[in-house]
């Protein structure tokens, strides 16, 4: 049995003992619901969170006399993890192709930036580009994979999906303007008002357990920008990356940051459309003819 199906396995288990339960009332209907939601988002986080544990794992016990640097071993790791979780079947190979696009697409954005001072990465390795050690693209990856992967687990559809031309203008125009903003005036609160024009009627229709859901895509694309900050604190925290303000000691990463980090998953989102379309709830309706009950969040 491969690890995928023990995983499924276990998961049948766990819920054939606690659905019993979860039925006994509303409320624990509702609890049951909220931890089949966090279990999934765990479950697509898994690239990215088993990158952070290491990012925090090596600034807290990495030896300095390591014939390793440490940069090196986390891009060593990184190859690694997407080994293993193709051959287990954790992941699918579109999902590996999304980690290949965003690695490059994150890498030549860093090449800019730590050339223009926007950042930099303090500790010496081998494998890098210039002033970017090859390990900083798998962040960027790992965003692509997390949208990738809860699409799948969530069995996510959009509703008011506008035309695909409107997310592409926007995602193009949100990368443009990471370089454009060092030599002309910073377009993101136009790239802001655009993204709520195009995006403000969709929805996203999901599944976290047997109930489908919906929330407003904007609401869901503000929440990961928010965690997606987090983690950005907990990465500057073990040394991964120094912003200029940091260079004397570490200071938490302004909230501010997270409206590029919204830009970033727009970006992200139209990324992943090249490998999976987006499916549109109208479209998907018509054939389940109402087997799902649908309610709002």
């Amino acid at each position: 049995m491969s690890l995928k199906d023990r995983v499924k396995t276990a998961v049948a288990a766990f819920d054939a003992r606690a659905r019993p339960w979860a039925g006994r009332s509303r409320w624990r209907g509702w609890l049951y619901e909220f931890l089949m939601f966090g279990l999934k988002q765990a479950w697509a986080c898994l690239f990215g969170a088993s990158l952070l544990v290491l990012i925090l794992a090596t600034h807290l016990f990495w030896p300095a006399s390591a014939p390793l640097a440490r940069y090196d071993f986390l891009v060593i790791a990184a190859v690694v993890i997407q080994i293993v979780f193709l051959v287990t079947r954790l992941e699918y190979m579109d999902e590996a192709i999304v980690i290949v696009i965003f690695h490059v697409v994150g890498t030549c954005m860093e090449l800019f930036k730590t050339a223009h001072g926007s950042w930099l990465y303090p500790e010496h390795n081998l494998l890098r580009l210039g002033g970017v050690p090859l390990f900083s693209g798998f962040m960027y990856a790992s965003i692509g994979s997390f949208i990738a992967r809860i699409q799948r687990l969530l069995d996510i559809r959009f509703e008011a999906y506008p035309p695909i031309w409107a997310p592409w203008l926007l995602a193009i125009a949100s990368y443009a303007n990471f370089f454009t903003h060092h030599f002309w005036p910073d377009a993101r609160n136009y790239l802001f008002a655009f993204s709520a024009l195009i995006f403000l009627p969709t929805r996203l229709c999901f599944t976290p357990d047997r109930i489908e859901r919906r929330m407003p895509l904007i609401v869901g694309a503000v929440l990961v920008a928010f965690f997606i900050w987090v983690a950005e604190n907990l990465g500057t925290f073990a040394g991964a990356w120094v912003y200029p303000g940091q260079r004397s000691g570490w200071s938490v990463v302004p909230l501010a940051k997270m409206g590029a980090w919204y830009l970033l998953i727009m970006l992200s989102f139209v990324l992943v459309t090249l490998v999976r379309p987006p499916v549109r709830f109208r479209d998907q309706a018509q054939t389940a003819s109402g087997l799902k009950a649908v309610e709002t969040l």
